[in-house]
């Protein structure tokens, strides 16, 4: 059972229910009735994406079991039955905005293409040389990345509304940066690292009063509170599906007629034309201008299932549930010895994004940890870089609530902190003065392969990921502390989700030979640094290069339990492993020339 998940039959359907029974609704999301690691799921993930009930799935099989066609201009009945429920679920997106007609409605992959959409489009229309656009410091980086390369591409500047010490959006200097250069305001709804709610009504009325528009990203704010489009008056709402119970790879854009007409589509293809000839193109109305090509049909009506099962609970009891446990999440892990909660501002959404000073735990080490309690929690900068780099931390842990999370949820949780925070305490080693001569590590083996083969042996023995990772950090146990001499910013490896400091030199009295030290924050890449010392230090530099890490990781098994991040940390230091081994080649070669 360790280190598999496993998933129980599909239980009876029981009916959609109307209020928030807990034990009816979760019976309703099938991937919450599953072990993790031989334990009972604790789903807290939810910022990053949220489980899906039957009602979704049921949609998704529905329509490509029965209605699978393309939309718009087929005469058959599944084209019909197609087109009739892609744009049935526009209406219930409208609804559900309160938009004005279902024309503003835009689908997108998500809040990510809506915002690129609109930086593109509003911005080759509207936005010059010396215009501003104006954004925050808590943004994701979808809503900072579209509008640095429309700045880069028109000669328009960036501006960044500061926040304070808890988290909060600065109104007063918000005000002070709007001016008749400003084009476009663009600032998020609900910060998904930080669960910060921001005064979006009164930063849209701020920026009308200059004449401004205003777009919004929901993706945060659509699944923890009702959202009426006409009330904020905002002139752009965008959001993501699968983070309120919908499919991936399907989203909103809503956008007032009058700057949706004005603005030129955002790609050519099938669907958004009205006519076409070899002389010119006409584009076709609202909102199919900017629906270009064979749309995420399927996703639009699991979407449209998703938004229904929404409302059919009740926004309003949704939000107080989510504010109860936001509340008491808050409470508990305030209680939990060295944990300090990052971003405090009110109001908040169900979001808790945290670090463990002491004993110091990286965010990394806490959310493996976790997991293999059967907890799944984020870990990293979130797509916010900024906001860490304003906290003065690399990553935070993340703790994100839905309507099916529970109080009980929230006491493992903080007993699972309290236990890794008591472990790491326990086995912490003594600081003591820097040792200034640490010995390099030499070669575990004759050669890279050889000392993989050793490695290999092993960890054939461990199967699951528990056991390999137990095995990984009583490697790093053993690295002797790098000495504060070599945490230079030049031994810095970046790229990784930890702090990493990799130290390497050629050995004195030899024409070839790389031998390296390192270090991190993070205890299970202090484990991976000693495996690479393992492998390399102390061998012949060009049989480094030669010899296929990424193979070898893949044959041991680690390779499938790294996230993208932990893969690309590891990555980088590879290849600054090679990128020294093939510095030293490269001196051997210019002697001999």
């Amino acid at each position: 059972m360790n280190g598999m998940i496993t998933t129980p039959k599909r239980p009876t359907r029981q009916p959609l229910p109307t209020a928030l029974d807990l034990e009816k609704i979760r019976d309703t999301f099938p991937a919450l009735n599953q072990l993790v690691h031989g334990r009972p799921l604790i789903y807290l993930d939810n910022a990053a994406t949220s489980q899906k009930p039957y009602a979704v799935l049921d949609a998704l099989s529905r329509y490509y079991s029965r209605d699978n066609a393309n939309i718009h201009r087929a005469v058959h009945q599944l084209g019909e039955r197609a087109t009739r429920d892609y744009e049935a679920a526009r209406a219930v997106v409208q609804r559900f905005l309160n938009a004005a007609r279902p024309e503003e409605i835009i689908f997108v992959r998500g809040t990510t293409e809506a915002i690129n959409l609109v930086a593109s489009s509003f911005g080759r229309k509207f936005v010059h040389a010396g215009d501003e656009i104006v954004i925050s410091h808590m943004e994701h980086h979808s809503n900072i990345v579209p509008w640095q390369l429309l700045c880069e591409a028109t000669g328009a500047v960036l501006r960044v509304v500061p926040i304070g010490e808890r988290g909060e959006f600065l109104f007063d200097e918000y005000e002070k940066l709007l001016n008749p250069r400003t084009k476009l305001v663009s600032i998020v709804h609900v910060s998904n690292s930080l669960g910060t709610i921001n005064p979006a009504k009164q930063i849209v009325e701020a920026a009308h009063r200059h004449g401004i528009p205003v777009l919004l990203d929901g993706a945060q704010a659509v699944p923890h509170m009702a959202i009426d489009v006409r009330t904020l008056d905002c002139d752009f709402y965008a959001f993501s599906g699968h983070k309120v119970y919908g499919p991936t790879g399907i989203g909103v854009l809503y956008g007032k007629t009058e700057l949706l007409e004005a603005m030129p589509p955002y790609q050519g293809g099938g669907d958004m034309i009205a006519s076409v000839s070899f002389a010119k193109t006409t584009y076709n109305v609202l909102p199919y201008k900017f629906e270009a090509g064979t749309p995420n049909i399927a996703g639009v009506v699991g979407l449209g299932a998703a938004l229904e099962y929404v409302q059919a609970l009740g926004q309003d009891a949704i939000a107080d549930h989510e504010a109860r446990l936001l509340r008491y999440a808050t409470e508990k892990l305030q209680g939990v010895p060295g944990l300090r909660i990052i971003g405090t501002a009110e109001p908040k959404a169900a979001v808790i994004s945290f670090v463990v000073d002491d004993p110091p735990i990286s965010a990394l080490d806490l959310g493996t940890k976790l997991d293999l309690k059967g907890i799944a929690v984020r870990t990293g900068h979130h797509c916010c870089q900024p906001v860490m780099e304003r906290f003065g931390v690399p990553a935070t842990a993340r703790a994100s609530f839905a309507l099916y999370n529970t109080a009980e949820e929230i006491d493992r949780l903080a007993a699972a902190l309290e236990d890794i925070v008591a472990e790491v305490a326990a086995r912490a080693k003594p600081t003591g003065p820097a040792l200034v001569d640490v010995p390099f590590p030499t070669a575990s083996a004759e050669s890279p392969v050889a000392a993989a083969a050793e490695l290999a042996e092993l960890f054939e023995f461990l199967n699951a990921w528990d056991e390999r990772y137990q095995a990984v950090l009583e490697m790093g146990d053993k690295l002797p502390p790098l000495p504060a001499a070599f945490k230079s910013d030049a031994n810095r490896v970046h790229g990784c989700q930890s702090t990493v400091h990799l130290a390497a030199r050629k050995r004195p009295g030899t024409a070839d030979v790389l031998e390296f030290l390192g270090d991190s924050d993070a205890d299970l890449v202090r484990g991976l640094v000693a495996v690479l010392e393992r492998l390399f230090s102390g061998q012949r530099a060009s049989e480094i290069l030669a010899f296929d890490v990424e193979g070898f990781f893949h044959r041991i098994g680690l390779d499938q339990h790294l996230t993208l991040g932990r893969r690309n940390g590891l990555a980088a230091m590879v290849q600054r492993v090679r990128r020294h081994a093939a510095a030293i080649v490269g001196q051997e070669t210019a002697a001999v020339g």
